[in-house]
């Protein structure tokens, strides 16, 4: 379906973003690593309230809300599985950062979930966990990583991932419920996107 140009009326208690979708197709050269003190640790069955609390600290702000809203069952089944590998950025004996990157489709490595906490932005910890993502998605016979990102996430991030080695290759517009009318997010969540009743 081909929209026109224009602007288009979002329903009150909906939230619009702009999805972008990136890719690449071989092992860029990976940038010097900047100083700090971080480790990464791979956390090989994840229990639920350990990744929830993590993911929540880590997306809040960007209205990461997939995970909160999905079951026990279907969210086990995801971080559990042996073609998913979780990982948790540690700073000061804490997780402050988490990756996952899942290999259920061959061939390929999606970046399922990628960020640090509010007090490490800027500090060099994406950039560091980057470029362990990098080392170890490629590591394995993949012809693909890739990623997507939204207009609700940090301003910088399509920056950081093409400074990364992804190319854009498809836009989205996604539509749903405003999370942080049903309790999903907290109502002074990602308060660059204004709650629109």
């Amino acid at each position: 379906m081909i929209l026109p140009d224009g602007n288009f009326d979002v329903p009150s208690g909906k939230i619009a973003t702009v999805v972008t979708h990136l890719e690449m197709i071989e092992l860029p050269a990976i940038p010097s690593d900047p100083a700090g003190a971080w480790t990464l640790r791979r956390v090989e069955t994840p229990a639920l309230d350990w990744y929830r609390e993590l993911f929540r600290r880590v997306g809040e702000e960007w209205l990461w809300i997939s995970r909160a809203r999905m079951s026990d069952a279907r969210l086990t089944a995801i971080i559990h599985s042996p073609l998913v590998e979780v990982y948790a950025l540690e700073h000061e004996g804490r997780g402050e950062g988490l990756l996952e990157l899942d290999f259920r489709e061959a061939g390929q490595c999606e970046l399922g979930f990628f960020g640090v906490t509010a007090k490490l932005i800027g500090s060099g910890a994406g950039r560091w966990m980057m470029n362990r993502a990098l080392e170890l998605s490629w590591s394995r016979p993949i012809e693909r990583f890739w990623v997507h990102t939204c207009t609700h996430d940090h301003p910088s991030a399509v920056a950081f991932y093409q400074r990364s080695g992804f190319r854009a290759f498809r836009r989205q517009i996604e539509i749903e419920d405003d999370p942080r009318l049903d309790g999903t997010a907290p109502r002074d969540a990602a308060r660059h996107v204004p709650v629109i009743e």
